[in-house]
């Protein structure tokens, strides 16, 4: 297996991405690095996300439109997220049925050696508030 290379750009990438816990697209990212003076192209910054993404030093989401964002997570260990669709603050959660229905669906069909990703979309609490409040008032 090749040896992922750790260049300026990845550790401008992490470091840009250490100063947030929300997730980011890879063209926020790039008017960042190239606000704080870096001349990183978008072409690197999507090249450099998806290797680290592969190799588990990112972690993803995927909006509804199918848009890609990225963020450092806070758990190293397999996780799901729970997205607000107002704000976007997101939530790592663990599933245990979620890993026990897809163990049961691949072992059903004979599949081995599966992966999955969920993601949820909702409205979060403090955004939903503003709401509650004006169809109440």
């Amino acid at each position: 297996m090749a040896q992922r290379r750790n260049t300026a750009q990845r550790a401008s990438i992490l470091q840009a991405l250490e100063g947030t816990d929300e997730f980011l697209s890879a063209q926020e990212l790039h008017t960042a690095l190239r606000g704080s003076g870096s001349s990183i192209g978008l072409a690197t910054v999507y090249r450099a996300l998806q290797d680290m993404a592969g190799g588990g030093d990112l972690d993803t989401v995927r909006t509804p439109s199918g848009e890609v964002l990225y963020r450092q997570c806070a758990q190293p260990r397999h996780h799901h997220h729970l997205v607000c669709r107002v704000c976007g603050r997101t939530q790592e959660v663990e599933a245990p049925s979620v890993e026990r229905w897809a163990r049961t669906v691949a072992a059903e069909f004979g599949y081995s050696d599966i992966n999955h990703e969920v993601e949820l979309f909702g409205v979060c609490p403090a955004c939903a508030a503003p709401r509650v409040e004006a169809n109440t008032g």
